[in-house]
């Protein structure tokens, strides 16, 4: 077993979580079955608190869950948006045995410096600053002990929190949401792939100027410590006040350094995490964290362009076609009308040829207020099963959409949109995304 871990802990852990979901479940279902009131705001909060009080992959799920608009009604994806992303880090023990396991005894003589305090933890793992030998600046990214077991656990809590959630409200069946989860979470853990997924954003995004990505050290990265070159930024909330036409030039290299490799190569970065965005002293934007990233089959991006098309055409067929592409099932009328509305909410600044701002936040969840109508209906239609490939899509876009509604900017975003997807060959993107997963190691297998 890892350091720092122990059976008795992991006990403990699944012990406090489960009592919390259950403790939850059998208020909701006393408000289903025999009668009593149902307060759903206050089951968010207990929820939260379930998920809250335990740091590393769990409360990463609450986080997930608060912006995957079809996972939880508004109530519970408000409550779940309050977690913070900051964990306590590790000590300076953790982080000796972690870069001796990992690296060797004489894991020292590798760098010129090493700061074994924690400049930034998160709640997977915790970041170092270090040199290199030749002056260069490095990012050592270190994983929390006993991650994998803490992820299984946890995602088995989750399934009995969801599986009880969607017995008493039938609008949205979750397994796939569960799924998807599960994957990229496994995903998140192995560094060795996020290596590979970084390397590959770096050829994605090689002729975006204003884009930039970390390089990777190989021979100072493992499968739970990954080492890439340190890029200097500030947040990118610290430009809110910025003159317009600064905040509209961060939002246009944010939207090409998202959009560029969907469109290209059928890839998503798929955690809106503003940390992972920061804004350098020249304007440019570094794109950081590559742990979550989503490779779709090329009908997929195919068919996010055919419902932009239906919708500014007014074509329903087409718009149903591509619901069907996305992997929706079964869908009758009111499916339909509800799928079109949430469809219409989101593409709403790409179809306005004008300059505009994304849209607001209400309530601290951007799509609230639509979500819940959107909920509404599909609860009375008898719900729907949602697409796996679907969940993470539209997680990212709410997420970008959020940063761009912090940012206050007003572009044109339907003359990007138009111009990057000019010309589009589903073909071309399938060869491309192709040759770019073989040539990163990436696996080419779209799950």
């Amino acid at each position: 077993m890892e350091e720092g871990a122990s059976w008795g802990s992991g006990l403990v852990r699944g012990a406090r979580v489960g009592f919390g979901a259950l403790t939850l479940g059998a208020r909701l279902a006393g408000g289903r079955y025999l009668g009593l009131p149902t307060d759903r705001a206050g089951g968010a909060a207990r929820l939260a608190a379930a998920l809250g009080g335990l740091k590393g992959p769990l409360m990463k799920i609450g986080q997930m869950l608060a912006t995957i608009p079809e996972a939880l009604p508004p109530e519970y994806a408000a409550a779940l948006q309050q977690l913070q992303s900051a964990a306590p880090p590790m000590g300076r023990a953790f982080v000796r045995r972690r870069m001796r396991t990992e690296l060797g005894p004489d894991w020292r003589a590798r760098f010129a410096e090493f700061d074994e305090a924690a400049a930034a933890a998160a709640s997977l793992g915790q970041v170092h600053r270090a040199t290199a030998p030749d002056g260069l600046a490095l990012a050592v990214k270190l994983q929390y002990p006993n991650m994998a077991s803490a992820v299984a656990s946890d995602l088995g809590q989750l399934k009995l929190i969801l599986g009880m959630y969607e017995r008493l409200d039938p609008a949205i069946r979750t397994g796939a949401i569960q799924a998807e989860i599960a994957a990229r979470l496994a995903e998140e853990l192995d560094y060795a792939r996020e290596a590979r997924a970084t390397r590959l954003y770096a050829h994605m995004l090689a002729e975006e100027p204003a884009v930039h990505v970390p390089e990777v050290l190989p021979e100072l990265s493992t499968a739970r410590l990954l080492t890439a070159t340190w890029l200097e930024g500030d947040h990118i909330l610290a430009h809110k006040d910025a003159p317009a036409t600064q905040r509209a030039r961060i939002a246009l290299n944010l939207f090409r350094a998202w959009y560029v490799p969907f469109y290209g190569y059928g890839v998503i970065h798929g955690d809106p995490h503003m940390g992972n965005y920061a804004v350098r002293a020249d304007g440019g934007l570094n794109l950081l964290d590559f742990g979550c990233v989503r490779v779709f089959p090329p009908p997929f991006v195919g068919g996010v362009i055919d419902l932009y098309r239906a919708l500014r055409d007014g074509d329903e067929a087409l718009a149903v076609h591509a619901f069907e592409t996305w992997g929706f099932a079964g869908l009758a009328r009111a499916h339909i009308e509800a799928l079109t509305l949430w469809a219409r909410f989101l593409y709403a600044p790409l179809l306005e040829d004008r300059v505009r701002p994304i849209g607001q936040a209400r309530g601290g969840v951007y799509g609230r207020e639509v979500a819940l109508e959107v909920h509404r209906r599909l609860r009375e239609a008898g719900g729907v099963a949602v697409p796996r490939a679907f969940v993470f899509m539209d997680r990212a876009a709410l997420g970008l959409g959020s940063v761009f509604i912090h940012l206050g900017a007003e572009v044109n975003w339907h003359r990007l949109f138009e111009g990057m997807t000019q010309g589009f060959d589903q073909e071309a993107l399938a060869a491309r995304q192709g040759g770019a997963l073989e040539r990163f190691g990436l696996d080419p297998r779209l799950t």
